[in-house]
């Protein structure tokens, strides 16, 4: 088959007196927006050639077709089919999802406290059935406060468009209008005659808060809040003592919060703090007392609390730690439960009400692990709760924790059926030093039969963006390839929370460039230290990983044997420039605004994937996308790889595989995610000699 060709159709560009030539800016359509909400609105011309690449894909990667399967029967061999979660307790019912061997899609169940009779009131097979949908997302899956009813979000596309329902569990009959377009979060009022959500505009932003009573098919819906910025998006919660909503609205770097009683009939929320650039807060209420976790003052947060009558005189109450991660507060009748990050490790601590001391909860006797705690119950009148952890290399295990006693009972561990034997991988936490001294933590596991000599081949895992770490958690699906002699490396770089705000700082805006370095001095320091050898390592990363991607093999192709790019975020660029864009505006304080400041463009055009392809050799890439992604649009991996055939002096394989019926986040349900796993692990083994 010969290679897919996207027709050139040059059209010259410019900007802040830089101009230059786009050969395949034509595929990008006005109605783009359009095309994610009904794909026959796609370009024929496009089509033909996304299906090209996927029938070319197909065919280089044919000689996989045996290793994908036997990788989708392991992975999914890793996983326990027929499973159940703990048990939730609300005031009535008892609350739990399971799975099942045969499902893609979990169920809801619940039992009335008291009763053994099992209730069924949500299946998404069944559902997914019923609406015949090849793509089927759950956005959220709301019970009502007095259990009658049930409230669910679905997108069908891979949009991320969510049309809203609500029906009665008893007799099962929807109850009241559809309600589309919707973000897919959904809130109960107290008294269950309303849900709140949020609704997007024609820029797929959710900028607006509004109620809809329960049993209206036809009046207008009312609105609570509208936020009047295009780079701020709103939410609606419930504050922990139940007495109060809180709005939020923000952008990346910035928020402000308000508040209305929840027995308001004509609610008027009331600003809590004026919006300050960079400065991120939220609130939560309890036993009267308002509390603020925010970076005023303190970069890394801090926690602090007023009377909930007054809003101009706040304390003190978790001083800010430099390099330390104050995290939020999860309260009980007569504890504290809050956390802390620190060199890509988390901690917990926990708070006694009654003598007001403090101390840690330790998960683990392993040095490396991501652990957390949730609730048992909705009542907070208790000294239980759930403590879990996992490492790179165990399993999670979930205890029921007696915060008075202190004693622990294991009441839940994940199930390799497979099996799994946590002894035979080494898990190693070491710092490198990047380009400018600053120390990065790096995460390694590995078989305990892999030698460190130079020879392994190595994946390289990063992100480093929004402000999002990488956790040190256990994943089962990764053996397949550590099982291969393949060591598996999660580079904490710059971008990230992991030291602090001010690793995320250093990441972003016109610090971008400290992410890629970052990267690329870790892959470095593995080479020096014997963990794999130049081009031996196979980088790997998603969206804005993608991103991150794309810069690195541009800056040094020569390390690396391979690369998986998953929806990614390679032309970065005219993606900045373009403000109708879902994403953009609200992203400015991210990346920057090239269109308005010649800094930010001048610094965006010096790194930007797309538009820094040379003319050199290139190692084997496989890229991934969807069709439906409103997040990263479709076109930008799909002119990547154009271009990349244009530019590339080598004869490594370039792979494009779109999904034609996908969102952002891939294929939906259990096997369609194994699926696609064993196609990035095939082409993985496939350029390391190894099927």
């Amino acid at each position: 088959m010969k290679l897919p060709q996207l027709q050139k159709k040059p059209e010259l560009k410019s900007c802040h007196d830089v101009t230059w030539e786009d050969n395949y800016s034509w595929i990008h359509q006005k109605d783009i927006l359009d095309v994610l909400k009904d794909k026959e609105k796609l370009n024929t011309e496009v089509r033909h050639y996304l299906e090209q690449e996927n029938q070319y894909t197909d065919q280089q990667l044919s000689d996989t077709k045996n290793i994908q399967k036997k990788l989708f029967d392991e992975i999914k061999g890793r996983i326990k089919l027929d499973d159940e979660s703990l048990p939730y307790k609300d005031h009535s019912y008892e609350y739990w999802t399971k799975t099942t061997s045969e499902g893609n899609y979990s169920i809801k169940l619940r039992k009335k406290i008291g009763t053994n009779l099992i209730e069924e009131i949500w299946n998404g097979d069944k559902e997914k059935e019923k609406i015949n949908a090849e793509y089927f997302g759950i956005g959220d899956l709301e019970v009502s406060n007095n259990d009658k009813f049930l409230a669910y979000s679905l997108d069908t596309k891979g949009s991320e468009y969510y049309t809203i329902s609500i029906r009665e569990i008893k007799t099962n009959k929807i109850i009241t209008k559809k309600i589309t377009e919707t973000s897919g979060s959904i809130l109960f009022s107290l008294d269950d005659k309303y849900i709140f959500y949020s609704k997007l505009d024609q820029n797929h932003r959710a900028r607006k808060i509004l109620r809809h009573k329960i049993g209206n098919f036809d009046k207008k819906d009312d609105l609570i809040f509208e936020e009047k910025s295009e780079a701020f998006t709103v939410s609606i919660g419930l504050s922990s003592d139940e007495k109060y909503y809180f709005i939020s609205t923000s952008d990346h770097n910035t928020s402000e919060k308000y508040y209305f009683d929840v027995d308001e009939k004509n609610p008027k929320p009331k600003l809590i703090q004026k919006r300050e650039k960079g400065i991120i807060y939220s609130v939560n209420s309890w036993n009267g007392f308002f509390y603020m976790h925010t970076n005023k003052n303190a970069e890394d947060f801090k926690i602090e609390k007023t009377d909930n009558k007054n809003l101009n005189d706040w304390k003190t109450f978790i001083p800010a730690k430099d390099g330390t991660l104050i995290g939020g507060l999860t309260f009980l009748k007569n504890w504290i439960i809050r956390s802390e990050v620190s060199n890509a490790l988390g901690k917990i601590f926990v708070r006694n009400l009654e003598t007001n001391t403090e101390e840690e909860l330790i998960f683990s006797e392993e040095k490396v692990y991501d652990g957390g705690v949730s609730l048992i119950q909705k009542d907070k009148n208790t000294d239980f709760i759930h403590i879990a952890y996992s490492t790179p290399k165990t399993q999670s295990r979930v205890f029921l924790y007696n915060l008075k006693t202190k004693e622990k009972k294991l009441v839940k561990e994940q199930i390799i059926p497979s099996g799994h034997n946590p002894e035979d991988y080494i898990v190693e936490r070491l710092e490198c030093d990047s380009h400018d001294g600053r120390k990065i933590p790096v995460t390694i596991i590995r078989n305990k039969k892999t030698k460190i000599d130079g020879n392994a081949k190595l994946l390289l895992y990063g992100y480093g963006s929004y402000g999002n770490s990488l956790s040190p958690n256990f994943s089962s699906t990764k053996f397949s390839l550590i099982d291969r002699d393949i060591i598996w490396v999660t580079a904490h770089i710059r971008g990230g929370l992991e030291r602090g705000m001010k690793w995320w700082k250093e990441g972003k805006l016109l610090n971008k460039k400290n992410t890629f370095k970052d990267y690329i001095s870790v892959a470095k320091f593995l080479i020096e230290k014997k963990y794999s050898s130049k081009g031996k390592i196979i980088g790997m990363g998603g969206s804005a990983g993608g991103l991150l991607m794309g810069a690195v093999v541009n800056q040094s192709p020569e390390l690396f044997l391979g690369i998986i790019m998953a929806v990614p975020f390679v032309d970065s660029l005219t993606t900045n420039l373009d403000h109708s864009l879902p994403l953009t505006v609200g992203e400015f304080d991210e990346f920057g605004n090239a269109k308005d400041n010649k800094e930010h463009f001048d610094y965006i055009y010096s790194y930007a994937p797309y538009h820094n392809i040379k003319k050199m050799d290139y190692p084997n890439i496989l890229i991934t996308t969807s069709l439906s992604d409103n997040r990263v649009l479709f076109d930008e991996p799909a002119k990547f790889t154009a271009k990349l055939r244009d530019f590339k002096t080598d004869n490594n394989l370039l792979l494009l595989k779109t999904e034609m019926n996908a969102g952002h986040g891939g294929k939906s349900g259990r096997d369609g995610a194994i699926e696609e796993i064993a196609l990035d692990y095939a082409f993985v083994l496939k350029i390391c000699k190894k099927i």
